[in-house]
């Protein structure tokens, strides 16, 4: 059960979870006659300023000796990759901008930086989850698509879907021990109201 809930805490990482929800957009919405070209680009930009820089910043304050393991499972340890990932999701927001992507795809990655800037701010007192704040968001997204009438496809099963897959990496979460209940909850809630709330422009 161990590996299950590790494969699902790398599946779902809060460096990949930006990107799931770009290609969500990008492939369920009316943003799907745009062409794939266009729309693959776009994903790959998203997952490598979300994704690859991230990661790779903080590999390399894992090999100096700064953070103990790269899953950052310390709390007193997380102050930095935090800043790191905010700056990140602030980064694929401008871009996001600058390339014309409607408001309300643009307020996905918004909420996610304003997510990651109040983790880094509770974090400094308690242990919130990031993997859940990153989902919340993922669930919002979906939501914030179905609710507006953004998408073109019958929604429901998608939200089911990520809702389940929200519920199963939370569970990881508690099961590896690196969260209880509650900061699971206060993540997964965090995640969800910052970017139904940006995303609504």
């Amino acid at each position: 059960m161990n590996k299950i809930a590790t494969i699902l805490s790398l599946v779902f990482s809060p460096l990949l979870v930006p990107t799931y929800g770009v290609a969500l957009a990008l492939w369920v919405s009316a943003l799907s006659s745009v062409p794939v070209s266009v729309r693959f680009g776009v994903v790959a930009v998203t997952f490598i300023i979300t994704g690859v820089v991230p990661l790779l910043a903080i590999a390399g304050m894992w090999r100096l000796g700064l953070v103990k393991d790269p899953g950052v499972n310390e709390r007193t340890e997380r102050t930095v990759p935090y800043i790191i990932t905010a700056a990140s999701y602030l980064a694929c927001t401008v871009y996001l901008f600058k390339a014309n992507a409607p408001l309300w795809l643009v307020g996905f990655l918004a909420g996610a930086f304003v997510a990651a800037l109040i983790s880094l701010a509770v974090n400094t007192r308690w242990k919130i989850s990031a993997h859940m704040a990153a989902m919340g968001g993922l669930v919002a997204i979906a939501f914030r698509m179905a609710v507006s009438d953004y998408a073109i496809v019958d929604m429901l099963w998608v939200i089911v879907a990520v809702v389940l897959a929200a519920g199963l990496v939370g569970t990881a979460r508690i099961g590896l021990h690196r969260h209880t209940i509650w900061q699971g909850v206060a993540g997964a809630a965090n995640g969800f109201v910052c970017v139904m709330l940006l995303s609504m422009f």
